[in-house]
């Protein structure tokens, strides 16, 4: 068993059209109904001239593509608990549309053995190629207790 199986390389992606549903189930969990999602005649008058998708939404497709390398991991045996410590340099560089396809490509570009960390960088792109949003993430991999140490 290892406590990580990630190299630097490692690639995940995830795709999604994002939809109406998307984007007002993500405003009813957040509470957040500004009008640049929801309000399609305030956002007429925009320089968007249409409603975009919350940017956090945007972090949420990350967070999957962090879960798919996971899922790739435990598939392999490992003995440790990998966990988000958080998403550096997140930025919102082009809006997401309702009705955009969106691909968020996860690719680890550092290792450190020693403090069981990993770092990635993502990047967001919509069906043109263009680059919506961009962030790295770095994973904990915690080591697990033993199993009669947590029942003792």
């Amino acid at each position: 068993m290892k406590a990580m199986y990630a190299e630097v390389g490692d690639t995940v992606r995830f795709a999604k059209t994002v939809s109406e549903s998307d984007v007002y189930l993500f405003a009813g969990i957040t509470g957040d109904f500004s009008g640049n999602h929801v309000n399609e005649e305030f956002m007429r008058t925009s320089a968007f001239g249409k409603r975009i998708a919350h940017g956090a939404l945007m972090v949420g497709y990350m967070s999957t593509c962090s879960t798919m390398l996971i899922e790739r991991s435990l598939e392999k045996g490992i003995d440790s608990t990998p966990v988000s410590l958080g998403y550096d340099r997140v930025r919102f560089v082009a809006p997401v549309f309702i009705g955009d396809t969106v691909t968020a490509t996860y690719s680890v570009v550092e290792v450190d053995p020693e403090r069981l960390r990993t770092r990635a960088r993502i990047e967001v792109t919509n069906q043109r190629g263009e680059t919506v949003a961009a962030a790295e993430h770095i994973l904990k991999w915690q080591p697990r207790v033993e199993t009669a140490a947590v029942a003792g």
